[in-house]
């Protein structure tokens, strides 16, 4: 099974269980608290999951290892194509 057809699945569940909590579909005559507080789960979830994203996000850049080594190989690369596209005649 893959990665999504996994969420798929978890995020189809979450929506038949919130909707049968919310619209009360199978008579379960739960209190109507539980529907009051039922009914905006969907945004609080987005809202999280959002939030998380950002933290993650977030984290991951501010903990990014510089490739010093990397960068200098590049540079090199770079003037190495420069000179070279200057011998063959072109204005860099």
């Amino acid at each position: 099974m893959t990665k999504l057809l996994q969420w798929l699945f978890g995020v189809s569940l979450l929506g038949a269980v919130w909707a049968l909590v919310s619209f009360d579909l199978l008579d379960l005559s739960l209190p109507q608290t539980y529907r009051e507080v039922a009914w905006p789960m969907p945004l609080y979830l987005l809202v999280s999951f959002g939030c998380y994203s950002l933290a993650t996000v977030g984290y991951r850049v501010a903990t990014f290892n510089d490739c010093e080594a990397a960068a200098k190989e590049l540079q090199e690369q770079i003037k190495e194509a420069k000179e070279d596209l200057r011998k063959k005649g072109l204005k860099v």
